[in-house]
């Protein structure tokens, strides 16, 4: 494994950096002393980003991949570039096509016009040009792109990544609350790894100091797989409520995934979170999302990054409890 050989000083730019994982990146570059360029498309949702640094360490600047000067503008001056940029749903102009392989190619092409020495580019564990799923496939050919221009780039594939802002953990305990039962698509047997979203941060920071193998691919995934089943059943726990977990064939919920994205889609956005199921997730609930055997080793791992991580166990229930009937005041282990 490559020791770092960047100035404690240098400047990273990174794309993406307002949302749910960029905000972990920005902290755990500004705490290794990078100076931060925080690209985002609108700069001025990013400025909370600034106190995560010392003053003046943390800039937001725009960076629209529609626009190639707002790239060029972003990396100036920086060694390094980081790809945060995705979606997990598409919608209007924010298809899985010109978010994850258009995008991509946009700013791997402005890094390498700006002379930057290193790419990093975060995907998905799943990403596979000959996945069933659009999102799976959109992540390969991301990939691809990147690696035209930077052969060397080290490419990260986290699994489920939760945290205080995630969308999984976040989304089936706000779903307990309201509905009268859970559904495990395919009977729930799909194995998951989940990664805690300042573990993936703390990897993006080794990519950029050079402590990762250039040009390889890691997974990233937690201490412990378990099944959709297993995690449903340990989200009702923490929230402490009761419901039954039901089993549904992916084919039967293809109709009620259809109608949510063209509720969604003609809501504008209005249509509630919580209940989008995408017929592209079905897909993808369907198929293995673990670090697999061949990462393990080569190293290509968190452990292979010099990296220990955290368990779910150890992270989830501090901000799952707002779920609880009772919220943070909530005292009783009886389940609701």
């Amino acid at each position: 494994m490559a020791g770092s050989d960047l100035a404690t000083n240098g400047q990273v730019t990174v794309f993406g950096a307002s949302g749910f994982l960029g905000r972990h990146v920005v902290r755990a570059l500004a705490r290794a002393g990078f100076r931060v360029m925080a690209g985002s498309r609108r700069p001025e949702l990013a400025n909370y980003l600034q106190p995560l640094g010392r003053v003046g360490q943390v800039q937001p600047v725009q960076a629209n991949v529609r626009y190639p000067a707002s790239l060029a503008a972003a990396l100036r001056h920086a060694e390094v570039a980081v790809n945060l940029v995705g979606v997990l749903t598409e919608g209007g102009s924010q298809s899985f096509e010109a978010v994850h392989v258009d995008g991509a190619r946009a700013m791997a092409e402005a890094a390498r016009a700006a002379g930057v020495r290193r790419f990093v580019q975060v995907s998905a564990i799943g990403a596979d040009l000959e996945s069933d799923a659009v999102y799976s496939r959109s992540k390969a050919r991301g990939e691809a792109a990147v690696r035209e221009i930077y052969p060397d780039a080290v490419i990260l594939r986290p699994s489920v990544v939760f945290g205080p802002e995630d969308d999984f953990f976040n989304r089936f305990a706000a779903m307990a609350r309201f509905a009268p039962a859970l559904p495990l698509i395919g009977g729930g047997h799909t194995r998951f790894q989940p990664v805690f979203v300042g573990d993936v941060a703390d990897a993006v920071a080794a990519a950029v100091e050079g402590r990762a193998e250039p040009g390889a691919v890691y997974e990233l995934g937690g201490p412990g797989v378990k099944t959709f089943r297993e995690l449903m059943e340990y989200i009702l726990a923490t929230v402490q409520r009761s419901r039954p977990l039901v089993s549904v064939s992916a084919r039967a919920m293809e109709t009620p995934a259809a109608l949510t994205e063209t509720l969604s889609g003609l809501m504008m956005g209005l249509f509630p979170k919580t209940l989008v199921m995408t017929r592209d997730q079905l897909k993808m609930l369907g198929r293995d999302n673990v670090v697999s055997d061949a990462a393990v080793a080569g190293g290509r791992t968190l452990q292979g990054l010099g990296l220990e991580p955290r368990a779910i166990e150890s992270v989830v229930p501090s901000y799952l409890y707002r779920f609880r009937r009772h919220g943070q005041f909530d005292r009783d282990s009886r389940l609701a």
